[in-house]
């Protein structure tokens, strides 16, 4: 199982923060500073991954769950500069679009628990961290019961 750690800023205003091995990711704070864009989509024929939300935090690929006790000081705070992601209302070609349910084929399973991060905020994020901008097929498939790719993230505030 591979560890995430996640915080949110407090001022300006909360921004959704995770760390996945060496790589930052962070909701931008305004669009136009985004490395990466992402969107979200209400008809999956249009999505390129499909982000299902999760009943509890041990059916999810990635859990977001706000005031664990053994949290780890200092998460998302390294020193190195955070990849921006945005969630945008007009995609382009090569934008992953993200289509979020609560059944059916799924690429990834979000669990949020949180006052600062929304599922929206969650799955941007994970896709983001995983470089998702392929097409999905027609006809999806699901995913090994194994979950060998599971992600729990723990998130605390600076």
């Amino acid at each position: 199982m591979a560890a995430v750690f996640a915080r949110a800023e407090i001022l300006p205003g909360p921004r959704p923060c995770i760390e996945v091995g060496a790589a930052t990711m962070q909701i931008a704070s305004v669009p136009w500073l985004a490395q990466l864009h992402v969107s979200f989509t209400d008809d999956p024929s249009l999505a390129t991954v499909r982000v299902r939300i999760a009943d509890s935090a041990d059916a999810a690929d990635f859990t977001v769950i706000d005031d664990v006790d053994d949290a780890e000081a200092g998460a998302c705070e390294s020193n190195a500069v955070p990849q921006l992601i945005a969630i945008s209302s007009n995609p382009t070609a090569t934008d992953p679009i993200i289509y979020l349910s609560h059944d059916g084929p799924f690429d990834y399973r979000v669990y949020v628990q949180s006052k600062t991060f929304s599922v929206r905020d969650a799955a941007a994020l994970i896709v983001s961290a995983r470089g998702e901008h392929r097409r999905l097929e027609a006809a999806s498939h699901e995913p090994h019961a194994r979950f060998p790719n599971r992600i729990m993230a723990e998130l605390t505030l600076r």
